[in-house]
């Protein structure tokens, strides 16, 4: 069912259900065994850490202040979107209705998830090397460390004579271990933009990227 699939991934399941629970969006089933939301769970640590590794002995010269905007740029998901689309997960997703598959945040969350699948399937090592593979000619894409939106939002605003862009927490939702931080950013008159993530930094960067994304528009 999954062979050619297989092969773009160039990694064979021993139990393709994992395959298959990796590719079930929610709006097919709400059981939490058979869609993806927990092997993404998974998924998106293991490309955390893979990345972070990767990162780590690629540039040996660069400081945490350099590797962390690449980091951050490697596992946002829009970048992870990408690498789904480039694997073909978008034409295996089984979902509900045919605009969930070319979801940005579903296409992240599929492609995580089946990272975590080939984990469980086999090992983290196998996982890590998954990542490796598919993520390593967008890490040489481009030799110079990426700025953070933060930065290019403040770089972008003085540009165009505004204010210091200004950030507020205005939500925080879920458990104590997995919290979700919304944060809204503030330029002059122009239109709040709201971020969220799993901690403020990375909320922070989502509404920054909103922002930056408003203001090209203009």
């Amino acid at each position: 069912m999954f062979e050619k699939l297989e092969n773009i991934l160039d990694y064979h399941f021993k139990n393709q259900q994992l395959l298959k629970q990796a590719l079930t969006h929610s709006s097919i089933t709400s059981h939490i065994g058979s869609n993806y939301e927990r092997l993404e769970f998974l998924g998106d640590r293991i490309l955390g850490v893979g990345i972070a590794g990767t990162l780590y002995k690629e540039f040996p010269q660069e400081p945490e202040g350099s590797l962390s905007p690449r980091h951050m740029h490697l596992v946002c998901k829009e970048t992870v979107s990408v690498v789904a689309k480039q694997l073909q997960l978008d034409k295996y997703i089984f979902v509900a209705t045919e605009d969930i598959r070319e979801n940005e945040n579903v296409l992240c969350d599929v492609c995580e998830a089946v990272i975590g699948a080939i984990c469980i399937d086999s090992d983290i090592d196998q996982a890590l090397s998954f990542v490796n593979k598919h993520w390593k000619k967008l890490i040489h894409q481009d030799m110079t460390p990426p700025k953070d939106f933060k930065t290019r939002l403040q770089e972008l605003a003085h540009a165009h004579g505004y204010q210091t862009p200004t950030y507020e927490v205005i939500s925080r939702t879920g458990s104590e271990h997995e919290p979700t931080f919304t944060i809204e950013v503030k330029i002059d008159n122009l239109p709040p933009q709201a971020g969220s993530g799993h901690n403020k930094k990375l909320a922070e960067q989502a509404a920054a990227a909103k922002m930056i994304a408003l203001m090209e528009k203009r």
